[in-house]
């Protein structure tokens, strides 16, 4: 049995894991993301398939990949060019959904004081997700074409046992759909074969403690809310 620390240290994880929004340049030892990798792949998926691929990009193939998405991003011509392979939001949204997607987006707005017609700031914020946020790590994940919903499924609890691991350590992400519109461009630049797709990006390193941003702390749902015990 877990002794009542080892029980803590791991819900302590878990629960201050939140996508954070401001990094430190402090770099994060290779052998830190390794172990963190490792641990990762402990993750379970279908009959041992474990789908996930991870390219880790620092220092100048960082700022190189982010110079060039960020440009596009800023280009409306370019961007009009890139499109999402897959559709991570539903085409139609529905109440609670809807709301809870409103209320995180303008309790972040509004501790960055950006106004709902600011459009230039709010551009400029969304771009910030190609510069990782700053984080001086930035993770992109791939997926074989080959797989199904089950292996994505997989891949789901293999990016929450980075995050949980990296928070073990004293690190904090922020996992990234933004990127999968340039996935172009990405698998490019880190040289990705045809047969594998982006599934998303993650800035990890150490969080600004005096970045506004980071006190954004979003509201979850009490346990009688999403679950029904039947006896």
């Amino acid at each position: 049995m877990p002794t009542p620390e080892q029980t803590a240290a791991v819900d302590t994880a878990i629960i201050t894991r939140r996508s954070l929004r401001a990094f430190l340049p402090t770099p994060v030892p290779r052998e830190t993301i390794e172990a963190i990798l490792q641990v990762a792949a402990r993750s379970p998926s279908g009959t041992n398939t474990q789908p996930w691929k991870v390219y880790v990009l620092t220092g100048h193939a960082k700022e190189e990949l982010s110079r060039k998405v960020a440009a596009a991003y800023d280009d409306p011509e370019q961007r009009a060019q890139h499109s999402e392979e897959y559709a991570y939001y539903p085409t139609e949204w529905k109440s609670p959904f809807i709301d809870r997607r409103r209320k995180v987006g303008w309790d972040l707005y509004g501790l960055l004081d950006i106004a709902k017609t600011d459009k230039a700031r709010m551009h400029a914020q969304h771009r910030r997700n190609y510069e990782f946020f700053d984080a001086p790590v930035g993770l992109i994940f791939t997926i074989d074409r080959v797989m199904r919903q089950g292996s994505w499924l997989d891949y789901g609890m293999f990016l929450q046992s980075v995050m949980v691991a990296a928070r073990g350590r004293g690190l904090d992400t922020c996992p990234q759909a933004a990127f999968t519109q340039f996935h172009r461009i990405i698998t490019a630049h880190v040289g990705a074969p045809d047969n594998e797709q982006v599934v998303c990006g993650m800035s990890l390193g150490w969080a600004d403690p005096d970045a506004i941003e980071n006190t954004l702390v979003t509201e979850r749902e009490p346990v009688s809310g999403f679950a029904r015990f039947l006896e």
